[in-house]
């Protein structure tokens, strides 16, 4: 026991650093994820089928009717098991792609929604402004109230004083020059 203690001080003093932390990596994710994002994209493309298409006719052609030697005789065993291998690597390959693209997504999303909700809030913020200077407008005397103020001040007027008269322009007047 006191032997399997000693090696592991010795390995290892400092258990705060983790292993390989001073090696650098040889294994690049960003990088392996763009491979797949463009192996994934090309195996899409209508080129590349039809490039399996000829290669498959080719290889059907040379393996029956051909004139050299037949490799892979008729089952085509070895056709299938290059299909096989190739499912095998394409499949994960294309669900890696297809990740990058869910978390592309779903940081896009959340960006939306950030958006959406700081817009909201300034819809809402503008609304109660809005609400705020028609209240605030309510209390501010227009033009329309001061004419009709002058209005029934000018009828006060005429009512106490007949010999006030309005002028052609509208405002008031005596019937009589002054000092007369």
């Amino acid at each position: 026991m006191a032997r399997l203690s000693r090696l592991g001080r010795s390995d290892r003093s400092d258990l705060s650093v983790p292993r390989g932390a001073g090696r650098p990596s040889l294994y690049d994710a960003d990088a392996f994820g763009r491979f797949s994002e463009s192996l994934a994209r090309f195996l899409g493309t209508g080129r590349y089928l039809a490039g399996q298409t000829v290669f498959v006719i080719l290889w059907i052609i040379l393996n029956t009717i051909g004139i050299i030697n037949h490799w892979d005789p008729y089952p085509f065993i070895l056709l299938n098991l290059a299909f096989s291998t190739q499912a095998a690597y394409a499949a994960p390959l294309i669900l890696l792609a297809q990740n990058r693209q869910d978390e592309r997504d779903r940081a896009t999303t959340e960006r939306d929604r950030e958006v959406a909700a700081r817009t909201q809030a300034d819809t809402e913020y503008l609304a109660r402004e809005l609400a705020g200077v028609r209240l605030a407008l309510d209390d501010v005397v227009t033009r329309e109230d001061l004419d009709d103020a002058l209005a029934r001040l000018a009828k006060l007027i005429t009512d106490q004083d007949p010999s006030v008269i309005r002028r052609a322009d509208g405002s008031p007047g005596l019937d009589r020059p002054p000092g007369c």
